[in-house]
């Protein structure tokens, strides 16, 4: 499950995808990305800081300052967005690629029946979550959508 702090990220930059996809895209600023994702802007601050630190959206300051987009929305991969924002999402830490740690409880990892089950339903997880960039949030109707063969509302 991904967190309310993740939820605003995505919004706010699907707001700065839209805005880069014109023909004269300009700097928003946090008010603006606010009012235009429906995120609360005191959120918005150190969400945007942690965004810009991992190298997908640029700030600049003064009169015509705000953020922007410094990679294509199909650069911008959601799983390490998700990890950026929410940490690792590995339902255990003994399955973690990047913050792997052996549970506490376990002796034999190679023997653990919790493990072998949740692995084989994260690697499938991980399979859809590691192909998914920014850009397939942008195009009309979902993959969930196309998954389970909604077709998108008008």
């Amino acid at each position: 499950m991904i967190t309310q702090k993740m939820k605003y990220a995505l919004k706010a930059l699907l707001a700065l995808a839209d805005e880069a996809a014109k023909e004269k895209p300009q700097a928003l600023t946090i008010e603006e990305i606010a009012r235009r994702s429906g995120t609360p802007k005191r959120f918005l601050e150190h969400i945007l800081l942690e965004v810009r630190n991992a190298g997908v959206i640029a700030s600049t300051r003064g009169r015509a300052g705000g953020y922007s987009l410094i990679k294509k929305p199909a650069e911008i991969s959601i799983s390490e967005l998700l990890r950026t924002i929410d940490g690792p999402i590995a339902p255990l830490p003994c399955l973690s690629r990047r913050a792997y740690q052996r549970c506490e409880d376990c002796s034999d990892e190679a023997a653990c029946r919790i493990r072998k089950v949740f692995a084989e339903v994260f690697w499938s997880y991980l399979l859809i979550i590691d192909s998914l960039t920014l850009e397939d949030m942008l195009r009309q109707g979902s993959i969930a959508d196309q998954v389970l063969g909604v077709e998108a509302q008008a």
